[in-house]
């Protein structure tokens, strides 16, 4: 993981960019972290969204929580219904 502070990040933008292809870049603002610069390149735009959306990750968080059943168990449900 690198690490930059805003005023290197002002001076070196491309080259930060660049380095967020490979892996996330710290930004740094009086010593202490305050953005993460994460780079997208050959991803799909809508999981983008997605990863970093706090209203997606409580709906996980959520349904993780939740009892689960079998696959066997729901196929079971669907063959009665059926």
């Amino acid at each position: 993981m690198t690490k930059a502070t805003v005023k290197d990040l002002q001076k070196h933008t491309e080259e930060f960019v660049a380095q967020a292809q490979k892996g996330r870049v710290v930004i740094t603002r009086r010593g202490k972290p305050t953005a993460v610069l994460v780079g997208v390149n050959e991803q799909d735009w809508e999981s983008v969204l997605l990863q970093t959306d706090p209203k997606f990750w409580k709906l996980i968080h959520t349904r993780r929580k939740q009892a689960t059943r079998s696959l066997k168990d729901v196929k079971a449900g669907l063959r009665r219904r059926h």
